[in-house]
């Protein structure tokens, strides 16, 4: 992957500040993507955009093509004429300080399907137009999708695998008859990907006029209860009864002696190899129209992966099965040209069969520097054993922030290693972290906005094996003041990741009546 020497910062969407919840595409995501430009940075790294489900997990979603109705501006949405002001008057008093899952499914869901009816797709007006053709655009998708949560609404959000038969199984007239009785929410589900594909395109391109580029983030593997896997259960191991007979793990290891049953189900490799991966061609081609760069989760799964029986309690009774290799990325240059926008994501228990797979096809890979101390000095973690194509990070979405895990996840051993590291008394852990990554020969580094805050353990965004709790950080309007910009952009210069020229930032002032 061709890319300069930059940096960037690590921050979902849902984190962003706001009034009602959750962080969306309103004015606060614009100030954000200032903030990245005074700041001296190149890249906005976000995870998975897609809707979720229980547990909230962006990597567990109902599409891998749609995009999360809970995203969605709606100050912005007044501003366009699709809400009233007066629909926003009577919203709940949110937490600022953390995204409440529950509180946005009751309130913020049937407020978007309200405004859904308001838009009459029939009419002459431009929106209406718009609205229409985005709807023939995305068709290849988004019917199906529309449909999966139309009955989802019907079921009481059961798992399409617990619908009655007919709908289980996809007989075309049991289809039919839903999509006759199920009219109005089929039309808000597409109505909410309108607005989402609208609102995010406006923010994604304010950001790339101004230089800042998008790295997504793209899990291997698809949720059980998706709109995928429901639409093509062919191109994954089933039975005749639509039930998954092999799901994804990972294997015992020294963290856990029983493995990690993820419950994906596993793609079946050799019909997908028999349409050219053609599913696989369209999932990233969607992606890519959605990101200038993609993170794919779990690449060493194209090399080999961890196959478990569907019935099994654990992932000890799992074996290796090998994956689609070589061949398959070199359809992907075919259909998307020789230099893949990919990072690959290679961390954990690796083989050099990954490591050549990624090398063969030019992927940079992963640096994570809290995976650096505690041992020798030969850690491939370490930044003075870093080489160029990679990705460098101080922490990642299921990382302890660096304050976090210097005071409360480290062994009295790995303390110690980071101090004599970096020469330092350990009173300014995030900052020598960041400065670890930046001043590294990797290509690209990347900081979470927790670190460039210095926000401790109640900052972390994933804890994994943690069942709830997770995904909910939000930072507050203001934290970003001009020192940190100052700050982060003076590094970034020092270890020459700057932009071509520099731009002032403004902090983001509350508008009225909203909390800071």
């Amino acid at each position: 992957m061709n890319l300069e020497r930059c940096s960037g910062v690590l921050l979902h969407p849902t984190s962003l500040p706001g009034p009602y919840g959750v962080g969306s595409f309103d004015q606060e995501a614009y100030d954000w993507l200032d903030f990245l430009v005074a700041s001296q940075q190149t890249v906005w790294q976000v995870l998975p955009l897609g809707p979720t489900s229980f547990g909230d997990s962006p990597y567990q979603s109902f599409s891998t093509h749609a995009g999360n109705p809970y995203l969605l501006g709606l100050n912005r949405m007044v501003a366009d004429g699709l809400l009233e002001a007066g629909d926003l008057a009577e919203a709940p008093s949110f937490p600022s300080d953390r995204v409440d899952f529950g509180g946005l499914f009751h309130w913020k869901l049937p407020l978007l399907k309200k405004a859904a009816g308001r838009l009459d797709a029939s009419a002459s007006t431009p929106q209406a137009a718009d609205f229409r053709d985005f709807c023939q655009a995305e068709a290849w998708w988004l019917e199906d999708y529309a449909l999966f949560m139309a009955l989802k609404d019907a079921f009481d959000f059961k798992a399409w695998n617990q619908w009655p038969e007919e709908l289980r199984l996809r007989h075309p007239e049991a289809l039919e008859q839903a999509r006759a009785q199920h009219a109005p929410a089929l039309h808000a589900h597409r109505f909410m990907q309108w607005v989402f594909d609208r609102q995010w395109k406006a923010l994604r391109d304010y950001g790339n006029q101004r230089g800042i580029r998008i790295l997504g983030d793209l899990p291997i593997f698809v949720a059980m209860d998706s709109a995928d896997v429901w639409t093509q259960t062919d191109l994954f191991h089933f039975d005749a009864r639509n039930q998954p007979t092999v799901v994804a793990g990972v294997p015992p290891d020294y963290f856990s002696a029983t493995g990690q049953l993820w419950g994906n189900p596993l793609y079946r490799w050799d019909r997908m190899r028999q349409t050219g991966y053609r599913w696989w061609i369209d999932r990233l081609r969607s992606a890519l129209a959605r990101h200038d760069l993609v993170r794919i989760d779990h690449f060493r799964g194209f090399a080999a992966y961890w196959e478990v029986p569907a019935e099994a309690e654990t992932a000890v009774a799992g074996r290796w099965v090998q994956g689609p290799g070589a061949d398959f990325f070199r359809v992907l240059q075919r259909e998307l040209g020789d230099d893949l926008p990919i990072v690959a994501e290679d961390l954990g228990e690796i083989t050099q069969e990954v490591l050549d797979l990624r090398d063969e096809f030019g992927l940079p890979g992963m640096k994570v520097l809290q995976f650096g101390f505690g041992g020798r000095a030969d850690n491939l973690f370490l930044p003075h054993n870093y080489t160029e194509p990679f990705v460098a990070y101080s922490g990642t979405h299921d990382n302890d922030t660096s304050r976090g895990w210097y005071e409360s996840s480290s062994t009295l051993e790995e303390r110690d290693h980071f101090r004599r590291y970096f020469a330092t008394d350990g009173r300014d852990v995030a900052w020598t972290m960041i400065r670890g990554v930046l001043a590294s020969v990797a290509r690209l580094a990347i900081v979470p906005l927790q670190d460039l805050l210095q926000v401790g353990t109640e900052g972390r965004m994933n804890l994994p094996g943690r069942a709830e709790g997770n995904w909910q950080w939000r930072f507050h309007r203001g934290a970003l003041e001009p020192g940190v910009v100052e700050r982060l952009a003076g590094m970034s210069r020092l270890y020459g990741r700057e932009r071509e020229k520099p731009v002032p930032f403004e902090p983001a002032t509350p508008p009225s009546g909203q909390p800071a």
